[in-house]
Parts: C-alpha cells; structure tokens; sequence
C-alpha cells in the first residue's frame, strides 16, 4: 500500500436523491408513524464521500456516477459540482436512485434505497486513473463492477479503498484487492461472521483497516500499529451522511500524505460537526470550518496510538 503517494481522489459509486421526514421515532415493522418536515437532499454514499473528500477533506476529487435523464439527477450533479468535485457521468436509461429516509427526533434513521441508475456501473466505465493516487469505492454499486475498478486500480499502483456498506458477504480473493477497508462495527461482524470484534479484525488480512464507533469514535489498525481514536461530545440533529463524511475527509487526508492519525482525527471532526446539520451532503463542513473546529479541540486527550 503506497499511502504516501499524493494525487487525485477517484470515487467511483452511488448517488442517490434522498426523500426525508422527519418524525418523532422510526416506525417498528407494521407501524404508522405520522411524521412532519419533509425535504430532498442529495445523497448516496459515494456521492456524499466525494462532496466530503473535496469540501471538508480540500482534496482534489474526481467521481464516476451514473444518473438517469430525470429531475432527479439536476440536484445531484448541482451538488457535487458546488462542492468541486470533478464529474464523469455515465448517463443512464434509467431512473436516477433515490433514498427514503425517516429521521427521528433523536437524530436516529431507517433508509431503503432504490438504486436505479447506480446499477448500470460497469467495468468499463472506469476512467483514465492516471494521476490518481486513491480509489475509494462502497457497495451500493455492482459488486463485480467494484472488483472489477479494484483490480484496474490495483494493477496502475493506485491505493484501493472500501467501504465495505451496506454489508455483504466478501471473499478473501475480493479483500486481497483492498488496502484500506473501512467499515462500522456492524458490518465488520456480517463480513467476518466473528462476532467478537478484535478476533474478527485478527482474520482480516487487508494492510489497513478501520472501524467506526459511531458516539465513541473509531479505531484502526495498519501497518502494525493500533489507533484509537475519541469522538468529539456533540448535539446530534442528523446522523445521515456521517459515515461517509467520515469516509471521504479520511481518504483526502491520505491523498495530501497526512500521517495516518493526523486524517482520522480530521475524519472524526468532520464527521462530529456533519452530525449538528440536517442532509447526507448539505451537513458535510467546509474545510475551514474542521481546522476551526480542531483549533477549539486542540486541548482535548483524542488520540492514542501502539505497537500490536
């Protein structure tokens, strides 16, 4: 894994329009749940990791989507754009994705998505990865398109990354392409099938992996060493999109040659102060806004690092 190599980000994965009311709690199976607010705001994990890799991370960000020739896509496109990201659209013959998102008052959420277009990610629709120092891929798009980008990325020695969500099964010839494999503790767990959490990160043979806490933060391991690092004590409204805001401002970090504890600190304040803002994209800060919120922090105990 040469994650020294600076250069440009390439996203390669889902962009979603996502429908959102807001409610007193998540309905249970069977349940009405009558609920207040509604807005559209655009999502979709790989969208909202190339929004969050470029604003709040200020990396250079290029992203492969797919879009419908719909409404749909306007805003979608409208958002990555004002962001800086660095569009290459493969317009499909069907319908944009989109996102059905209940959010309750406690900032908890329940989300169905219908990809549409995501699903019509090929292989071949990858572009020139020359001067690209990082992919960063999810798995709302076709899974052998994804196996498909990692190898290709593989092979031009550029470092493979992978949030492993929403969960699915994984095989080892699948991992043995990741170098950075990111997932929450769940999904670590549906990978592994090791319900234990350092057993399952023990089987994992990927040179770095990284798993988030959501409210205790996120710890990692690469290259021999362990990182733990503390959550930032906030007043959640919006949990959405903080995953992947997460994501992407880690990566970016990576791509600017930041040492390893260095980006997740930044990951972490970016993903604490996207939690404070309503929408996946509309939530993720502006780089200015992490170093401010760092600069208030810069007392606080938050990172620990040892030898495995």
């Amino acid at each position: 894994m040469n994650a020294n190599r600076q250069g440009t980000v390439l996203v390669a994965g889902s962009a979603n329009l996502d429908f959102v009311v807001r409610a007193s709690h998540v309905p249970a199976p069977g349940e009405t749940v009558l609920g207040r607010e509604f807005a559209t705001y655009p999502g979709g994990k790989g969208a909202n990791q190339a929004v969050a890799c470029a604003r709040a991370g200020g990396a250079s960000t290029r992203m492969l989507v797919a879009l419908g020739d719909d409404a749909h896509a306007m805003p979608l496109e409208t958002s990555l754009r004002a962001a800086g990201v660095e569009l290459v659209v493969m317009r499909a013959k069907i319908p944009t994705g989109v996102a059905f998102v209940c959010l309750s008052d406690t900032a908890e959420n329940a989300i169905t998505v219908a990809p549409g277009a995501n699903l019509a990610l090929q292989p071949h629709h990858l572009p020139s990865l020359s001067g690209i120092s990082h992919l960063l891929m999810q798995l709302e798009s076709p899974l052998g398109s994804v196996v498909a980008w990692a190898r290709s990325a593989r092979e031009a020695g550029v470092v493979t990354v992978l949030n492993a969500a929403p969960a699915q099964p994984l095989s080892r010839e699948v991992l043995a392409l990741v170098d950075i494999l990111i997932v929450n503790e769940t999904e670590l767990v549906q990978l592994t099938g090791i319900p234990d959490m350092e057993a399952a990160l023990a089987a994992l043979d990927n040179p770095c992996v990284v798993v988030t806490l959501g409210a205790r933060g996120c710890m990692a391991q690469a290259n021999g060493e362990r990182f733990e690092q503390s959550a930032f004590v906030i007043d959640p409204i919006d949990t959405t999109g903080a995953g992947d805001t997460f994501c992407g401002t880690l990566v970016a970090g990576l791509s600017q040659g930041l040492p390893f504890a260095d980006a997740l600190l930044r990951a972490t304040a970016a993903s604490a102060l996207a939690c404070t803002r309503l929408g996946a994209q509309a939530g993720v800060p502006a780089c200015a806004e992490v170093d401010a919120f760092l600069s208030r922090h810069a007392d606080a105990p938050l990172r620990t690092a040892d030898t495995l």
